[in-house]
């Protein structure tokens, strides 16, 4: 099986790439974290139909961007003879949990260590023209979300505020938390979290970390617990999860790749090749749902111009208006499919 080790970091320089991955007793924001061997678990959500939406040929190329646990590489993989993956993740745990996964497909499989807006220089290094379809599964993963060290839950109290998807990545929650002006995490908050009470949250993250910082998960579930009003949360929800998404999503940089992700996906994509990606809040969706439209339209002539001048062709057609989402057997048996919504698309021909 062939891999390519890269930089999965979009927002570090050439200094930060590829540290030695020995990961005991490593400090973040103060605290020490002793780290066992990668056990990657992750249920793949709505992969069948995820796999029906790309319609894979036996001897097509296809990526896949979010490897996570192998689940949707693997069942692409099955139905290939003469055809290949690539199989992207940023997360170093996943690429180890793919390559003992995905060792029986041999060289139809080639695993990648890197982030997948790099996607078109991905393809480039390995000297990869056209595919034929691509998914994107985005997000954080069940394993992530697990596994206490890596930070990523309100509910698990004595884990670091790590919430790296790469641990090679410089910047943490800790640093998010304790390091961001009062405005700036106010804006991150209501942005990226959508929490009416953002200010509120940022005004006691500033006040607690002016007597000691805040260091632990715990320590901010509850201080975003105790700003906000028991009535004003979402019964079934906790109050610290817009919070925590918000940072989450600072840290990892998670919005800022999507677009150049699927330009380059529907790009490389040859005629017929289909384009897959799986979402599971509002911001996600809707930058998928904005470029899918912008990719399908073609023209962007002003709506006043008498005939096209601009030259644009759609550049792909939609396979399915609304968004398709988990039945009703797959929430009973992954409950954190409930916010997930699949989009998919079909490349034109003749789109130069």
């Amino acid at each position: 099986m062939e891999a390519l080790e890269k930089n999965t970091n979009p927002r570090a320089g050439d200094e930060t790439a590829h540290p030695a991955r020995d990961y005991r007793n490593r400090q973040v924001g103060g605290a020490e974290v002793s780290e066992p061997a990668p056990v990657f678990s992750h249920l793949p959500v709505m992969l069948p139909e995820c796999i029906d939406a790309l319609n894979v040929r036996p001897d097509g190329i296809y990526v896949d961007g979010t490897a996570g646990g192998g689940g949707h590489s693997s069942a692409i993989a099955e139905r290939l003879t003469g055809g290949r993956l690539i199989s992207i993740d940023r997360d170093s745990e996943a690429i180890e949990a793919c390559r003992q996964r995905l060792m029986p497909f041999g060289e139809r499989v080639t695993l990648v260590h890197d982030n997948y807006r790099n996607l078109e220089c991905i393809l480039g290094e390995l000297g990869i023209g056209k595919i034929d379809g691509a998914l994107f599964d985005l997000g954080v993963s069940s394993h992530q979300i697990d596994t206490e060290e890596r930070g990523f839950s309100y509910i698990r109290p004595d884990a670091p505020l790590d919430m790296r998807m790469s641990r090679e990545d410089r910047l943490t929650a800790y640093d998010v938390v304790n390091g961001y002006a009062e405005e700036e995490l106010r804006r991150i908050i209501f942005e990226y979290g959508e929490e009416k009470f953002a200010a509120r949250i940022a005004a006691r993250i500033v006040k607690t970390r002016e007597a000691s910082p805040i260091k632990t998960t715990g320590e901010l579930s509850e201080l975003v617990k105790s700003v906000i009003p028991a009535a004003s949360v979402e019964r079934g929800s906790h109050p610290a999860k817009r919070t925590f998404q918000a940072i989450r999503i600072e840290v990892n940089g998670e919005l800022d790749g999507i677009e150049p992700a699927i330009r380059a996906a529907c790009g490389a994509l040859s005629p017929g090749g289909r384009i897959a990606v799986l979402t599971f809040h509002s911001l996600e969706d809707r930058i998928v749902k904005r470029v899918f439209a912008e990719l399908a339209k073609g023209c962007v002539c002003p709506p006043d111009f008498p005939v096209c001048v601009c030259g644009r062709k759609p550049e792909i057609k939609l396979l399915n208006k609304k968004p398709i989402v988990a039945g009703e057997k797959e929430l009973s048996l992954n409950p954190r499919a409930k916010s997930a919504k699949l989009r998919a698309a079909e490349k034109l021909p003749n789109t130069l």
